[in-house]
């Protein structure tokens, strides 16, 4: 009899150990906590922002790290060498699922773990860049967030400060496939409005000094597509277009800050929180072959009137207005 009521003495205990842990997840064995493996290709306030931003969406999601979620957090710093050894060290630690901010740190993830869910961060082409089948059918075990740039918009934008514009210079990497897709579409969009626009292109950011002070001295103004290269060394850029008097129009809103005069740009920080909760999704079972890619291309107007006075450029009312109540003005 003794020995029965210890039997089910141990069988309480075990029942009511079991209960506690169902209630409080946080509390269970290091074993279950997942491991999330974030790949960022540099450092830079655009995608630092998008950084944050994933870590607030895990959190809104029930994630904190250091308690119930692991964060292997690792920057490349644009060295495509490191892409290939971080990627690794994720697929050696079998990461319960992996973050690739930008195009060449979601490739990097893509060709080395080969089961485990890779989550996009901020790819603006997904299909061209070979990372999934398509935006609504993934088809394997890639998903995540494309940044879809309002091209369209940010053209607009150009043509109110600009409405006598003939010639507009572009200039991306020409090894990003990020930049050159939206150089592509933005090319579309000019001819369609009658817009000459000539493209320059740079293989690194040492030939960033010599191109862009060959393009200012050959357009009216210089926009700038989402290129992290160019985004790393803006201010070789701005310093040409201001001794040739030429603004630049950027893509994304730090480059605005960085001596851009104005964009309708992406909020990068929000889109990382979009990142998180997709990611969140992913890591409590949903499959990524199924998860359609999410477009995300919610922006604010952004104007750097110090620029604008810099340059003597008179700021159109509408988009100031814009500016001061939905989005951002740098003074």
């Amino acid at each position: 009899m003794k020995r029965m009521y210890a039997l089910i003495t141990i069988l309480l205990v075990f029942l009511g150990v079991a209960y506690f842990q169902e209630q409080n997840p946080t509390q269970t064995s290091s074993s279950k906590v997942p491991t999330l493996g974030i790949l960022q290709l540099m450092t830079h306030p655009s995608l630092d922002a998008i950084h944050h931003g994933i870590i607030q969406g895990l959190k809104d999601s029930g994630y904190q790290p250091g308690k119930n979620i692991k964060i292997d957090y690792q920057n490349a710093q644009n060295d495509q060498s490191n892409l290939k050894t971080m990627s690794t060290k994720f697929a050696n630690e079998n990461a319960n699922a992996s973050i690739g901010i930008t195009t060449p740190s979601a490739q990097a993830l893509a060709s080395t773990i080969k089961t485990n869910p890779v989550i996009l961060g901020a790819i603006t082409d997904p299909v061209g860049a070979g990372l999934v089948n398509s935006l609504q059918h993934p088809g394997g075990h890639i998903t995540g967030v494309s940044n879809g740039s309002p091209l369209q918009k940010q053209l607009d934008v150009i043509k109110k400060f600009m409405p006598k514009l003939k010639t507009l210079g572009i200039i991306y990497t020409s090894s990003d496939p990020s930049s050159t897709s939206q150089a592509k579409q933005f090319a579309v969009l000019c001819k369609k409005e009658g817009i000459n626009l000539k493209t320059y292109t740079i293989a690194n950011s040492n030939d960033l000094n010599q191109i862009s002070s060959q393009m200012v001295t050959k357009v009216q103004a210089v926009y700038v597509p989402n290129d992290n290269t160019i985004a790393g060394a803006m201010d070789t850029l701005v310093a040409n277009a201001d001794k040739a008097n030429v603004p630049v129009f950027p893509s994304v809103d730090f480059m605005v800050k960085s001596g851009g005069i104005a964009t309708y740009g992406v909020d990068q920080f929000q889109m990382g929180v979009t990142i998180g909760k997709m990611t969140a999704k992913i890591l409590r079972g949903e499959n990524p072959a199924t998860t359609p890619v999410k477009v995300f291309d919610q922006g604010k107007m952004i104007v750097n009137v110090k620029q604008a006075k810099k340059l003597h450029i008179t700021i159109p009312a509408s988009i100031m207005k814009e500016a001061e109540t939905k989005g951002e003005v740098i003074k």
